[in-house]
């Protein structure tokens, strides 16, 4: 018998249309490829809507110092409400997700879960609630843009209720 007081999010596959209410995939997709230097490379412009409010582009990378290992408890979110927040993986790698609506407050059972392909990035839309980042490999690096400045841009919400991600 399940306990009513566990929710357990089971992610699915992570597709464009799943994830707009959350954020932009981004992936080189086939329907919008233009050419550059003599045609030798495909290009995918315009892959997600970085919104910067009024601050500064910030681009880093962030390194996986321990790998993580489902299932995984999940006590907290976290949300940018000043700008998006965009990670890309710099080689293949599955990412999980997990996301809620923008507000000002968490409803647990609006939680979704998502899993990339591999190849994909994502960028969190403004105010859009998440899980902090997980790799499952040490040492995998993602590239992130975000907003930059001295403003803080992070709000946290515990979780009033267990949330168990399971096993991809």
């Amino acid at each position: 018998m399940a306990d009513a007081r566990i929710l357990s999010l089971k992610p699915e596959p992570l597709t464009r249309e799943r994830f707009a209410p959350y954020g932009d995939v981004i992936e080189g997709a086939m329907d919008s490829p233009n050419v550059m230097n003599e045609a030798r490379f495909q290009r995918f412009d315009d892959l997600c809507d970085i919104d910067l409010g009024d601050g500064d582009v910030s681009i880093s990378i962030a390194r996986c110092r321990a790998a993580t290992v489902l299932p995984l408890r999940i006590d907290m979110v976290e949300r940018h409400p000043l700008g998006s927040q965009a990670f890309v993986p710099l080689k293949p790698c599955r990412m999980v997700l997990v996301v809620a609506p923008p507000g000002e407050s968490v409803d647990v059972d609006g939680l979704r879960a998502f899993v990339t392909n591999g190849r994909q990035g994502i960028n969190y839309h403004r105010g859009t609630w998440h899980m902090p980042l997980i790799a499952f490999d040490a040492g995998q690096d993602f590239l992130i843009v975000d907003r930059g400045g001295n403003e803080a841009n992070c709000d946290t919400h515990s979780l009033d209720r267990i949330v168990m991600l399971e096993a991809v």
